[in-house]
C-alpha cells in the first residue's frame, strides 16, 4: 500500500490505494462466513436428502445446485458489506452520492461478485469431478463441501465489497471480464467460433453465449461505477493542485460512463440480433478510448511524465493493430481481442498512476507536467 501523503491537513491516503481491513470488517466478514457455513451444512444435508447420489458436476449436479446457492449467498454478503462500508474511513464520500447513483453502483458490485461466485463454484466442482471420477454425494460430504463453499463465498464477498476502492474495482473488473470471456470460450458449442469474430461467442442459444453477453453487460455496468470512483479520486487530486485541469474529473468520468454503456450494449444487442447497433457500440467504445488517449496531455495535466509516455505507447499499439488488421496480418477475432486487452490494460495502468500522482506534493514540477 502506498505511503500516506503529507498535506497541510495531515496524512492523506492515496485515493486509488486499498486500505487495510478494519477490525469491524474482519469480524463481520468472519461472522458472515460462519453463518453461511452453518447454513451450507444444513442445505447440503437437505439437498442430498431430496436428491440422493447427485454427481459432483454437470447438469442437475450437486455442483450446479451449490453454484446457485453460492451466488445467492454472495449477493447477500456483498450487498450488506457494500452498504455498511459507506461509513468507513475513506468511503464517506459515497454518502454524498445521489440515491439512484449509489443504487446503480451497489447493483453492479453485487452482480459482478455474484457471477464470479457462481463461476468459481462451477469450476471448483468440475475440477473435483475430474479428480474423483464417478463419485456421487453422500450426506456427510455434501454438508462439508457446501459449508466450506458458502462460508468462503460469504467471507470473501463481504470483505471485498467492504474494501471497495478504485484500484480494487479495476482489479475486479479485469478479473471479471477475463474469467467471463475465458469461460465462454471453453464452453461454447462451436469450436470454430474464432474463425469469424470475437462477438460470434454471443450468437448461440446456449449457456456459453449467455455467459459471454452477460459478462459484457455486467462489465459495462461495473465500468459506469468505476467512473464514479475515478471521478472522486481525480477531484481529490484537483483540490490538492496535483491535477491542473479542473474539468478533468467530470470529463474522464463521463468518458468512462459512455464506454461502459457501449460495452453493455455490445452484450445487450448481439451481432446476430442487430449488426448495426452491435458494431456501432463496439466501434464507438474503441473510438472513445482513442479520443481519450489523444486528449491525455490536456485532460491529465499534472500526472507523472511516464504516464503520458505510457499512454502514447498504448496509442501506437492500437494504430499498429489497425494497420496489421488492414493488411490482413491477423483476422478480426485477433484484432478485437487485442484492442479489448489494450483498453482494459490502460485502465489498470491509469489507476496505478493515479496512486503515484497522489504521493507527489502539489507543485513539485520535477515530477509532474507543467500547466
Amino acid at each position: 500500500m502506498p505511503d500516506p501523503v503529507a498535506t497541510a491537513d495531515g496524512p492523506l491516503l492515496s485515493p486509488a490505494a486499498t486500505p487495510a481491513p478494519s477490525l469491524r470488517v474482519v469480524n463481520e466478514g468472519l461472522t458472515a462466513g460462519v453463518a453461511a457455513g452453518a447454513l451450507g451444512a444444513v442445505l447440503g444435508l437437505v439437498v442430498t436428502f431430496i436428491w440422493p447420489d447427485l454427481p459432483l458436476s454437470g447438469p442437475l449436479s450437486f455442483g450446479e445446485i451449490s453454484a446457485v446457492i453460492a451466488g445467492a449467498v454472495s449477493a447477500a454478503a456483498t450487498g450488506t458489506g457494500y452498504w455498511r462500508s459507506r461509513h468507513s474511513a475513506g468511503q464517506e464520500w459515497r454518502l454524498t452520492l445521489a440515491r439512484w447513483k449509489f443504487t446503480v453502483n451497489a447493483i453492479s458490485v453485487v452482480v459482478v461478485h455474484t457471477i464470479l461466485a457462481i463461476l468459481a463454484t462451477i469450476a471448483l466442482y468440475f475440477v473435483l469431478s475430474q479428480a474423483f471420477i464417478g463419485l456421487t454425494m453422500i450426506p456427510f460430504w455434501a454438508a462439508v463441501l457446501m459449508a466450506v463453499n458458502l462460508g468462503l463465498t460469504a467471507h470473501f464477498s463481504y470483505v471485498s465489497a467492504s474494501r471497495m476502492t478504485t484500484q480494487r474495482m479495476s482489479s475486479l473488473l479485469m478479473a471479471f471480464i477475463l474469467i467471463g470471456a475465458l469461460t465462454s470460450m471453453v464452453t461454447t458449442s462451436d469450436a470454430d467460433w474464432w474463425h469469424l469474430h470475437f462477438s460470434n461467442l454471443g450468437t448461440f442459444d446456449d449457456l456459453s453465449s449467455a455467459i459471454f453477453n452477460g459478462t459484457l453487460i455486467a462489465g459495462g455496468l461495473l465500468v459506469t461505477t468505476f467512473a464514479v470512483y475515478v471521478g472522486n479520486d481525480m477531484r481529490a487530486l484537483v483540490d490538492r493542485g496535483i491535477l491542473r485541469n479542473p474539468r478533468s474529473p467530470r470529463t474522464v468520468s463521463t468518458i468512462f460512463v459512455v464506454m461502459g454503456i457501449m460495452l453493455a450494449f455490445v452484450g445487450i444487442v448481439p451481432v446476430d440480433v442487430n449488426l448495426v447497433v452491435h458494431n456501432l457500440s463496439a466501434t464507438g467504445m474503441a473510438l472513445v478510448f482513442v479520443g481519450l488517449l489523444i486528449a491525455t496531455p490536456r485532460v491529465f495535466r499534472g500526472m507523472p511524465r511516464t504516464f503520458f509516455v505510457t499512454s502514447w505507447g498504448f496509442f501506437v499499439a492500437i494504430i499498429a493493430s489497425i494497420v496489421l488488421f488492414v493488411v490482413q496480418y491477423f483476422g478480426l477475432t485477433a484484432f478485437e481481442i487485442i484492442v479489448f486487452v489494450l483498453i482494459f490494460a490502460w485502465i489498470s495502468v491509469f489507476i496505478r498512476f493515479l496512486g503515484v500522482a497522489a504521493q507527489a506534493p502539489a507543485g513539485r514540477a520535477a515530477h509532474v507536467v507543467a500547466a
